[in-house]
This record gives structure tokens, sequence and C-alpha cells, in this order.
């Protein structure tokens, strides 16, 4: 019979004590492994990784809001940029960053799906061209959204509202809250392969069909005297064609056939996805944001710099803070742990001193009470790991839904693995004082007593 199987029948024992005592180690661990798990996927939705534009040009604004809502979806936009902003001021031939650009993907926003509240994204085929992160290119069965009232939907999309290729829905305009449901439908031409981005949970439509939807287009005088405050040149002609178009739109018909083009001076989009060629990248989506910017049309910004800061600044010193308090609560398990056996050893004496007489060496004995220790640390660490993964599986639906965060419940942190080499070194400094006692321990004034 070795050792550690004489500490486990010793443990059980004395099952109550041992258990609790365990137990508390486990909610620590617990703890401190969901904190691990959560800020991991955290730092990876929140980074370069999951980012597959160069710049995220918006309305004049807050760069976090922007790239929250651009790419994450969350939050809805606070402006419109006019469509002219995208081939005059981003494509425009006068513009010294044009031959930079591989990819302008403008996108709309604003509305969400009749059943599921899930964000309707109007945008064109080049969207799924674009890697969604570096080295990450979209899985798609079925087709592109080629004409105006097609769509494509996210791999959750599908999930939750058993929906297929072929399937049709509605919009409801301004977001879940609004009870004014579109007449247009759209028609799903393909699915989306699961990404672990806000893209699983995105109904993609065409950009032509959204705009074509009564109510998202500018009504053409405000369309025309926003284009003239901000600098835009709107000639009598194009007035007039702006005008024209405006008052032969049918706002009430459902029927795909009896739209009519926009002109895309009434056009708005929310914001417009950068990608830069790949021998130019980063380098020149910085050189172009200055220059951009002093337009104060819009507002460009590279999506990587305020996602650190919002790292940095907020999820990093919260994730310091529990990760402290964690440790603390692991502490105090391991206290526990110590009260515990230093405890029984009153208790013990005359069991001890049996063992000895019975010719059990002092190093023996000292080696059974840390194996005591030893073995309610590990146990309640692999207990505390398993009830961690546990913790983030039923906090996962939860953040998902509320904060908008894709998340692996069955993600592992390499973290984890230095926790039970800790757990092995808590329970030796724990276990000393006891087992030292128990070293110490007179025999024959243990029998005697």
């Amino acid at each position: 019979m070795n050792l550690l199987t004489i500490a486990a029948k010793s443990l059980r024992q004395r099952a109550l004590s041992s258990s609790l005592t365990m137990l508390s180690v486990a909610l620590g661990i617990m703890l401190m492994v969901a904190v691990l798990v959560i800020n991991s996927v955290v730092s990876d939705t929140f980074s370069q990784r999951s980012i597959g534009y160069n710049l995220v040009i918006g309305p004049p604004g807050s760069d976090l809001a922007n790239v929250l809502s651009a790419v994450y979806r969350i939050g809805k936009p606070r402006e419109t940029l006019p469509y002219r902003i995208l081939t005059e001021d981003v494509l425009g031939d006068d513009k010294k960053w044009k031959d930079w650009i591989h990819y302008a993907i403008p996108i709309a926003m604003g509305d969400v799906t009749e059943i599921g509240g899930f964000p309707i994204v109007g945008t064109t085929p080049k969207y799924f061209v674009v890697e969604y992160g570096p080295g990450k290119k979209f899985g798609l069965d079925g087709k592109l959204p080629i004409r105006p009232f097609d769509a494509v939907i996210g791999a959750r999309v599908a999930r939750e509202n058993d929906w297929t290729v072929g399937s049709e829905f509605r919009l409801i305009h301004g977001g879940a809250e609004s009870d004014h449901v579109h007449d247009e439908k759209f028609t799903i031409t393909g699915l989306l392969a699961p990404t672990g981005t806000p893209n699983d949970r995105t109904v993609f439509v065409n950009l032509e069909g959204f705009f074509l939807i009564s109510g998202h287009e500018k009504p053409p005088q405000e369309a025309i005297e926003r284009l003239r405050r901000l600098g835009f040149v709107v000639t009598p002609q194009q007035e007039a064609e702006i005008l024209a178009a405006g008052g032969g739109h049918d706002d009430h018909g459902h029927d795909h056939a009896h739209h009519h083009a926009i002109p895309d001076d009434m056009k708005e989009l929310s914001f417009i996805l950068v990608r830069m060629k790949d021998d130019i990248g980063a380098m020149g989506a910085i050189m172009m944001v200055g220059p951009f910017n002093e337009g104060l049309r819009a507002q460009a910004v590279n999506p990587v710099f305020p996602m650190n800061q919002l790292m940095k600044n907020f999820v990093g010193n919260f994730r310091q803070m529990l990760l402290c308090l964690t440790f603390l609560i692991v502490i105090v398990a391991g206290v526990g742990i110590f009260v515990s056996i230093y405890n029984s050893m009153a208790d013990r004496k005359r069991e001890i001193a049996i063992m000895r007489a019975l010719g059990a060496h002092r190093g023996t004995v000292f080696s059974i009470i840390l194996g005591e220790s030893l073995l309610l640390c590990l146990g309640g660490g692999v207990l505390g790991l398993l009830l961690g993964h546990g913790l983030v599986i039923a906090v996962t639906p939860i953040v998902e839904s509320r904060a908008g965060i894709i998340m692996n419940p069955f993600q592992f942190e390499p973290w984890e693995l230095v926790l039970f080499p800790v757990l092995m070194v808590l329970a030796s400094l724990v276990g000393f004082l006891p087992g030292l006692t128990a070293y110490r321990t007179d025999v024959a004034d243990s029998l005697s007593d």
C-alpha cells in the first residue's frame, strides 16, 4: 500500500470536512478558470485576429463606437454617410490613396430580422471575398447575394431560426423595438459556415435591395441640402434628377418588379470597410487616416487602435482585478486546508503513534500528511477545472445574446496548465507545518494518553 493510498483512506475517514475543504479549493479554481477562458475569448474577439480590414470609415464622432458597430455589430450607427463619401472621398480619381486600396466595401445597417431580431447588413458580394480575419476565408453553402432581394445568413441565424436556402424573411425598420415591418421579402441564397465572429449572428442582404426598401433612401430635398452642407457639388441638372427620382419612388409597393432604382445621391451608408493592398497594408492605412479626416465629412480609424485601448484601459484592468480576487480565494482555500489538517493532528496523535510503533518512519508519517494536502489541492483543482468550463458553457448563451460576443464554450486557455504546479506548491506549503507536527509526535506520550 503506497503513501497516497494511505492518505486517501485517511481523508475518507473525515469525509465531510475533507469534501468541504476540497470544494473551497474547487470554487477558487472554478472562478480563475472562468476568468482566464472568458478573458481569452474577449481578447481574441477584440483583436487583429478577428478583423479583416485596415480601416473603418464612419460618421464623425467616436472611433470606438464606429468600430464596435461596424465590425462587432454592437450598438447602432449614430449617423449615416452620403454615398458620395465612397465614390469621391475614398475612391475618387484625385485621391492619392486610390491605388493603395484593394477593397472599399460599403455597408448599410439599422434594421433587424422580423424573427430573432438579428442585425441586417446591406452590402455587396465583395464582402465575402475579403478574409474575415488574417488567413481566414468565408465558407459558403449556396450562392452570393447577387440579385437585389437575395440574402446570405450567418451560421447562428440559420441554426436558431431553422432557415435554409430558399427561406424568406422580412425586416423590421429601425430595430427590434419598432413595429414597422417592411413588406419586402428577401430570399436566402447562401448559408455561411461558422466563423466564431459576429458574422455568425448577422444577416447580409444585397445592398441595392436594401436601398430599394421604402424609408431607406434619403428624401430628395434632404439629400440635396446635406450634400451641399458637406461641401459636395450639386449641379442644377443633378438636383433635377434627384427630385425626379424621389417623386417616382414607390414607397408602398412590395412587388420586387415595381421598385425603381434609387440615385446614388439619395443613398445612405453606415460605414465603409477598407482593405489595403498587401504590399502597402497597415502603413497605407496610417498614411490615409490623417489627410482623410481633415475633410470632416467622415472619420477613418484603424480598428486595431481603439480596440487595443479598450482592452488595455477597461478589459485588462477588470481582468487583473478578477484574477487577484480569485487568487485570494485560492489562498483562503489553502488556509482552509491547513486549518483542517492541523486541527486534526490533536485527534490523530494516537493513530500516528500506532503507525510509528508498527515501524513507520518519521519521514513516512510526514509524507502521508503532505499527501493528504496534495490530494485535497489536486482533487479540488480537477473539480474546479470542470466547474470552470461548466460555468463558461452556462454563461455562453447569455454573453452572446446580451453582448454580441461569440464564445467557444470548449476553448482551453494554456495558462490553465500552470494551475496544477501552483496547486502542488500550495499543497506543500500548507501541509508542511501539520506534517512537521506529525513528524515530532512522541510515540510513548501519545500511546499513554
